[in-house]
């Protein structure tokens, strides 16, 4: 039988799709069940007061594992059964060394950034970001003394380091928050670019981590790791759960920059749950399937909308052409273009609203990545709390729709967007 972490049959490395249904447990642990149970419990009882100071001693760092030993379950806040297979199943799609899974995707964020920023620090951020995001950048941090700098999708290299400057004195670059592709414009923003950035603020005892929220292109189209990132962050309730029915969030990484982050969740307690952990675990068996349908319906949903004559403009990373804004970027770090479409229709929010409120198949619902097919109002719902004249600048205005594709007939979500749009 093959070992629990083994990913290779004969020497040949199997893909993570195949592993996603035993990798990290095996069925003796359980009277041969073959799906995980739900352990849902909150303490782990220790066999002798000795295991349970060794247990402690491990989860603490104050002495190292021995060769093949493993940390023991102590308390659910630090480990679980169900959490740990979890991590250990999704960290193989990024190609990370740990993964941290979070109650939520706000709580990965938030525990990513409060474990590296300090007060006077300055952290950088792309922009547009999810509105949840903006208001932590902007609203929170700065009460911790901590500034932020705009990235915004037309600034150069030279354009961002000028920006930088006007707030460094006396402080430090703290770390880079991206989200490539922006929600909700779609707007790509480059990974190497940031890590150039991040290295020249740099030292020898100390990395700026490039934190990337990949929940637009999942696990599954885009990788930051292997394009300089420290973190890769996602809502995990999105393409990781991808059936409306969880709040999760996920870090994963290098063990190096983990060790702060996992730190910070344990003190923070912003894990994610036994049973969310076991739903997340069956979702991962079908997402290669989920993502690769729901993409598919979204590029020829794509071409039908910037053929139409009541859209003005669509942003879909699938209908990039040489020459285009972001072109190069999605070709150097991206394997596909996901299932996420904004598009500005032929007028402002009066046409927007009457556009949504006249479909009937797609639900009108603020989330994405889910098996059924989600509209939203990004000026009004998820980035309502935008700085108007920013909304302006970045085109979250009221002529935007952005569109989640889900797993339906991609014929049937056609006639109902043209059904909707002969409407307007």
């Amino acid at each position: 039988m093959r070992d629990e972490y083994d990913d290779t049959i004969a020497g040949k490395k199997l893909s993570p799709e195949s592993l996603m249904m035993s990798y990290g447990y095996r069925p003796e642990w359980s009277e041969g069940a073959i799906k995980s149970p739900i352990f849902q419990t909150s303490t782990f009882v220790f066999q002798t007061a000795a295991e349970g100071k060794r247990f402690f001693a491990l989860a603490e760092g104050s002495v190292e594992a021995e060769d093949g030993e493993k940390p023991g379950l102590i308390y659910s806040r630090l480990n679980n059964p169900d959490l740990e297979i979890l991590e250990n199943r999704l960290r193989l799609w990024d190609g990370a060394d740990r993964g941290l899974v979070f109650a939520s995707g706000m709580a990965a964020i938030t525990t990513a950034m409060l474990a590296y920023l300090r007060p006077g620090d300055v952290l950088l951020h792309s922009a547009p970001i999810y509105g949840g995001t903006d208001h932590f950048v902007h609203d929170v941090l700065p009460e911790f003394g901590i500034l932020t700098v705009k990235w915004e999708p037309d600034m150069s290299e030279g354009d961002i380091d000028v920006a930088l400057e006007a707030v460094l004195e006396g402080r430090r670059l703290g770390a880079i928050l991206m989200e490539t592709p922006a929600n909700p414009t779609n707007d790509l923003f480059s990974i190497a670019m940031a890590r150039r950035i991040a290295d020249r603020h740099g030292d020898g005892e100390r990395r700026v981590p490039v934190a990337v929220d990949n929940t637009f292109l999942g696990p599954l189209w885009q990788h930051p790791l292997k394009h300089g990132a420290d973190l890769v962050i996602y809502s995990a309730t999105k393409y990781i759960g991808g059936h409306s029915d969880l709040i999760a969030g996920a870090v994963l990484g290098c063990h190096e920059m983990m060790e702060p982050v996992a730190g910070m969740r344990t003190v923070l307690g912003s894990m994610a749950t036994p049973l969310t952990s076991w739903l997340m675990m069956r979702s991962l068996e079908t997402l290669d399937l989920r993502m690769r349908r729901e993409t598919e319906s979204a590029q020829k949903i794509a071409a039908f909308l910037v053929a139409h004559p009541k859209v003005v403009d669509v942003g879909y990373l699938g209908l990039l052409k040489e020459g285009d804004p972001g072109y190069e970027i999605h070709k150097e770090q991206a394997d596909g273009p996901g299932a996420m479409i904004t598009f500005w229709i032929d007028g402002d929010e009066e046409e927007a609203f009457r556009f949504i409120d006249s479909l009937s198949l797609i639900h009108l619902a603020v989330s994405l990545g889910s098996t059924e097919t989600l509209v939203e109002h990004p000026a009004t719902m998820t980035h309502a709390g935008l700085d108007p004249d920013e909304k302006k600048k970045l085109r979250v205005n009221g002529a935007l729709v952005r569109l989640s594709i889900g797993v339906e007939n991609p014929d049937d979500l056609i006639h109902d967007i043209s059904t909707a749009l002969d409407a307007v």
